[in-house]
């Protein structure tokens, strides 16, 4: 007689965790980007720890949960943020000055253009999943937009208030969605409401 055991393994959703860390260090850069504050050394630990590690993990959870959606989102700007923090490190000279003296940042421009290849048509995802997510994905898009004009040299004081602005609103509603989502669950009704699903791109039942 063969007696099979599953063991099922509950994982909870990382949403609310990968939330919290694309709110932090956006709403810390854009403070940089919007003269509030100076300077990268400052940011370099919050863009490993919160923009990277965090984001990661929740994205190896959400892989686990077969969240692709999620994975996705949260694993490409885990990478996003490390790379972000090794060219901060680039152009403090922390490589060495020939590396910090022949770095060409109009290259950043163009990974925020391959980037938004990627957030662009995955903003029409999040409009199928809750409205404060479409306008995360929303900040991020326009986010994406100024700085790729911004290091591409494109109307550079301009775009750098815009990009500022909508990193801001990235963290703010970032926050929002991430407290929404631990209290809406541990409390077991909605505290913060995060609005329906916009139903115009997902085929109904």
């Amino acid at each position: 007689m063969n007696n099979e055991v599953k063991v099922t393994q509950t994982l909870a959703d990382p949403a609310p965790f990968g939330l919290f860390g694309l709110a932090v260090i956006t709403f810390v850069a854009s403070t940089q980007k919007l003269g509030l504050t100076s300077g990268f050394p400052g940011l370099i630990p919050w863009a490993i720890f919160l923009g990277c590690i965090t984001q990661f993990v929740a994205a190896i959870i959400d892989f686990k949960k077969d969240n692709v959606f999620g994975a996705t989102v949260f694993g490409s700007f885990g990478l996003f943020w490390i790379a972000v923090a090794f060219i901060w490190l680039t152009t403090l000279g922390v490589f060495g000055e020939a590396m910090k003296n022949s770095i060409d940042m109009k290259q950043f421009g163009v990974v925020c253009i391959a980037y938004l290849f990627l957030v662009g048509p995955l903003t029409f995802g999040a409009a199928e999943a809750h409205k404060v997510l479409f306008f995360i994905f929303v900040a991020v898009d326009v986010l994406l937009v100024a700085m790729a004009l911004n290091y591409l040299g494109i109307a550079v004081k301009e775009t750098q208030i815009v990009a500022g602005i909508s990193e801001l609103v990235a963290g703010l509603l970032g926050f929002y969605g991430a407290a929404a989502g631990v209290l809406n669950k541990n409390l077991g009704r909605v505290v913060l409401p995060v609005g329906k699903p916009l139903g115009i791109f997902k085929k109904q039942a």
